[in-house]
């Protein structure tokens, strides 16, 4: 098979030739793979240093449409239009791939697959407390709730790095996702038309992680804010369509929509439990209710720890999840913060970043 690798790049030029590079070590024949690296409204080097690393490279410019979903559509409809590749991979310009990262798609697509995800990991998990615990919250949410659906039949749907869709498939689905999370939407719509997601677990796109409190806030109001406006606008087609066609793929992706992240989880099982044991207190008859509480944390407790296992991040790891308590009154606090009005482009702690 022939692919394309599109990276979406804005002013990215301190570390686009490390993404490049790992790009260009991939186990795959190098005359049936090419690197595109989308220079999205830069202002800096990087087109020169992506030219210079190996890349193709593509500039666009019109400040007034900016962001990932913009650069994606013009990468696609290069790729598209010149018809050498048979199928697209988007990685981020901060990341870094497994060597068989094509190979995995591949084996998918001559499976009969159209859509594929990779898992999309960590690069930095060691950088601070912050990035341990998003290293084992995306052991849960990536690995554990992907290998689930998987074995199911069910769209694991679209990570924003490190996923393949065939030629083909845009086609009969164009790419044009524009959201605060384009890459949910765009697994949404291939819900909505027929079409499931892949998850192929035994390749990686790992990326970095932010782990400055104050750009780690701008970057999670802007995820939560995009994805609780999916859940307003998605929500109910997709449980319509599911259950109307019916289809568990839909079914499945409009209930994960209702899905809380798992702070809001782990907030709302402890005001239960609280609350559960004042009602039980002054009314013995309610204890139910502290009873149902603890189990339901007792289950939320299980499926962290199961995400904790298979990160990878080990023993040292779990030390992040004593800063759990304290991650939580942060969130509260975040939730009363002014919300972001677009989109806006995440800083790095090294410079550039989309």
């Amino acid at each position: 098979m022939r692919f394309d690798i599109v990276v979406p790049a804005h002013n990215e030029e301190s570390g686009i030739a490390r993404t490049v590079h790992s790009l260009r070590q991939i186990d795959w024949p190098a005359d049936r793979f090419r690197v595109w690296v989308v220079a999205d409204n830069c202002s800096d080097a990087t087109a020169t240093v992506a030219e210079a690393a190996g890349a193709h490279v593509l500039v666009r410019n019109d400040p007034a449409l900016r962001g990932k979903g913009y650069a994606l559509t013009f990468g696609f409809g290069a790729s598209l239009e010149e018809g050498w590749a048979q199928a697209i991979v988007v990685v981020d310009a901060d990341a870094e791939v497994s060597a068989n990262l094509l190979e995995a798609f591949a084996a998918r697509i001559e499976g009969g697959a159209s859509a594929v995800q990779a898992h999309y990991g960590i690069l930095n998990p060691w950088a601070s407390w912050r990035t341990q615990l998003l290293t084992i919250a995306k052991g849960a949410f990536h690995i554990v709730r992907s290998r689930a659906r998987e074995r199911l039949g069910l769209s694991c749907g679209v990570r924003g790095n490190g996923w393949c869709v065939t030629h083909e498939l845009l086609r009969a689905v164009p790419y044009a996702s524009y959201s605060l999370t384009e890459d949910l939407e765009y697994g949404i719509e291939l819900g909505l038309a027929g079409y499931r997601v892949a998850y192929a677990d035994e390749a990686h796109a790992n990326a970095d992680m932010v782990s400055n409190e104050g750009i780690a806030r701008k970057q999670r109001q802007r995820w939560e804010q995009g994805r609780f406006d999916l859940v307003r606008t998605r929500t109910l087609p997709l449980l319509a369509a599911g259950l109307r066609r019916p289809s568990s793929i839909c079914l499945d992706l409009g209930l994960d929509l209702l899905v809380l992240p798992l702070s809001y989880v782990a907030l709302n099982l402890t005001a239960l439990i609280v609350l559960g044991a004042l009602l039980g207190f002054l009314y013995p008859a309610l204890w139910i209710w502290l009873a149902w509480g603890l189990v339901c944390g007792l289950l939320l407790a299980a499926h962290v720890l199961r995400g904790w296992q298979v990160s990878g991040i080990g023993l040292r790891g779990l030390t992040a999840l004593l800063r759990v308590p304290g991650f939580l009154v942060w969130k509260i606090l975040l939730m009363f913060e002014r919300k972001s009005d677009g989109w806006v482009k995440t800083e790095r702690e090294r410079p550039g970043g989309h």
